[in-house]
């Protein structure tokens, strides 16, 4: 692919965050492979965190096209940006077309992104994960890299204001061991299995993370925050899709 998009937003986001001052940790990087597919599945706490899942593909020299939904694709100005660096729209009412394009994009030697909880975690911790992540990596044969984010929420993240300019922000980027589902082999057991590694890499990056303060938003509520805890969360994105039924 042509990528004449791609790399000047990198460096324009590095440019960005080193002016900001944005204090990176990142570890295990090294198991996003430098060559053919893969699928990078990362929980999901931010509206920016496809850059930050993107990043742990840096040192291997790859880029993420990223699985995004189509209204991203629609906006006038992240558009164009999200076609250019040829990430996947994804159509809810139609989302065979799309899987089709994310094996296509495999098959080819790229590497996939996926945010396999659908939607941003009010919670902060690891919802119940969809299937299509494992179903792909089976089909073409490639690694599945769980990717853990922490600090991004802080930035912009679902009910709260954006705080895009906060300066020395720390931000946790923890890339686990790949996983390797092979076809005929039950589709629910590695769900279960990357649901467990992806909790475990989150935990781990939320229990080093420096600096956090007592009872603050953005710290779940099992580590002494004041975030929704996870059914409370679930009650909210049900009272949510309701609202956005009634107004289709």
């Amino acid at each position: 692919m042509a990528e004449i998009v791609y790399p000047p937003v990198i460096a324009a986001a590095r440019t960005l965050f080193r002016v900001l001052d944005i204090r990176f940790h990142m570890e295990g990087t090294e198991h996003v492979p430098r060559t053919g597919g893969a699928v990078l599945v990362s929980n999901h706490i931010s509206y920016l965190d496809f850059i930050f899942a993107g990043f742990a593909a840096l040192p291997s020299k790859r880029l993420v096209r990223f699985m995004a939904k189509q209204d991203v694709f629609d906006h006038r100005i992240s558009g164009p940006l999200m076609r250019g660096m040829h990430h996947i729209p994804v159509d809810r009412g139609a989302g065979a077309g799309s899987y089709a394009t994310a094996l296509r994009t495999l098959k080819a030697g790229e590497v996939v992104g996926v945010f396999a909880e659908a939607t941003i975690s009010r919670s902060f911790t690891v919802k119940e994960i969809k299937n299509g992540a494992i179903r792909m990596a089976q089909a073409t044969n490639v690694p599945v890299i769980p990717v853990a984010l922490w600090g991004s929420q802080r930035l912009w993240t679902k009910g709260r204001p954006k705080k895009l300019l906060q300066r020395h922000v720390p931000l946790t980027i923890l890339v686990g061991e790949p996983m390797h589902p092979k076809r005929g082999e039950n589709v629910n057991d590695h769900v279960t299995d990357l649901h467990t590694r992806l909790s475990e890499l989150v935990d781990r990056a939320q229990r080093t993370y420096p600096d956090v303060p007592q009872g603050v938003w953005w710290q779940p509520a099992h580590l002494g925050g004041t975030a929704p805890t996870p059914e409370e969360a679930a009650a909210m994105d049900a009272a949510e899709a309701q609202a956005r039924a009634k107004q289709d």
